[in-house]
């Protein structure tokens, strides 16, 4: 199949706020790499970011978060989601 007969994948609103939010908040990530981890290519992350990218702060600013807040929690779900799978390992 070739890359003119693949159907074109539909994304939903809130995974696009969300793929904008992680590559706001990639940290030492690469565009690439954000892009990678969600199966979108790095020049639809900037065109999303365009044309969602006050969209993402308000989202945020509904929720009653600021950056450092997300990243916070972010970083306590990622440690616990490291716990889990070390016990798993076990």
């Amino acid at each position: 199949m070739t890359a003119r007969n693949k159907a074109r994948k539909r994304h939903t609103r809130e995974f696009k706020l969300e793929a904008v939010r992680q590559m706001e908040l990639r940290c030492s990530r690469t565009v690439k790499e954000v892009g990678d981890s969600l199966g979108v290519a790095p020049n639809m992350l900037h065109a999303w970011r365009k044309e969602l990218g006050d969209a993402v702060t308000q989202v945020m600013a509904d929720r009653g978060e600021s950056m450092e807040d997300e990243l916070q929690r972010l970083r306590r779900e990622n440690q616990q989601l490291k716990q889990d799978t070390d016990a798993l390992k076990k």
